[in-house]
């Protein structure tokens, strides 16, 4: 056992540890932590079984591609265009509002709260990108089409309820779900520009 110093208590090396385990419990238990980050998907049913994969085809009108090649530019149906304009361009895709015949066909659909309306249920935004884009690009892209949802259904809550979306009750989130369902579906990244990474 070492020889104490005149003055200096000996530290014992086990009471050091203790602290620092109460002090991790202490961070655990006091920190909330924000789970609501990351990229929310909702993965496509299973096909029936009776159903072949031919069965599903999707008319040219009701996709719209977004790329991002590895030089990080974006690619917006057959248009370049900035990350900044992209949900403006998933917004006037998504919704349709004028019936354009470039954009998704509209179906009439019985929706609670809003009666008969003309939705466009079989729209898909298909999401690649290059295996060499940056990461923070593909973030950004995700954000966007992300964003155009949330602010459709958001204008959708306040023209009916006077509400934002996350304010309202689950029967009317979900009945404003049906009217603009997120389809987002992500191809595997490949790699076109012909870089290492």
């Amino acid at each position: 056992m070492a020889k104490e110093k005149k003055g200096v208590p000996e530290i014992n090396s086990s009471s050091t540890a203790d602290i620092a385990f109460l002090l991790l419990i202490f961070f655990l238990i006091t920190t909330s932590m924000d789970t609501d980050r990351g990229l929310a998907r909702r993965l496509p049913p299973p096909p029936e079984k009776d159903k072949k994969q031919d069965d599903v085809i999707v008319k040219e009108r009701n996709v719209l591609v977004v790329y991002l090649n590895f030089q990080d530019q974006l690619m917006c149906g057959k248009d370049y265009i900035n990350v900044k304009q992209l949900r403006q361009k998933a917004k006037d895709f998504i919704a349709n509002t004028y019936n354009d015949e470039s954009l998704p066909e509209k179906y009439s659909k019985d929706i609670p709260f809003f009666g008969n309306v003309m939705i466009t249920e079989k729209h898909v935004i298909s999401l690649q990108n290059d295996r060499n884009s940056r990461y923070q690009a593909y973030i950004d892209v995700q954000n966007e089409l992300v964003a155009a949802y949330n602010e459709l259904r958001n204008e959708k809550a306040q023209e009916k309820w006077q509400k934002n979306y996350a304010d309202l009750n689950e029967e009317q989130q979900k009945a404003i779900r049906e009217i603009y369902p997120q389809k987002i579906s992500e191809a595997e990244p490949k790699n076109y520009g012909g870089g290492k990474k």
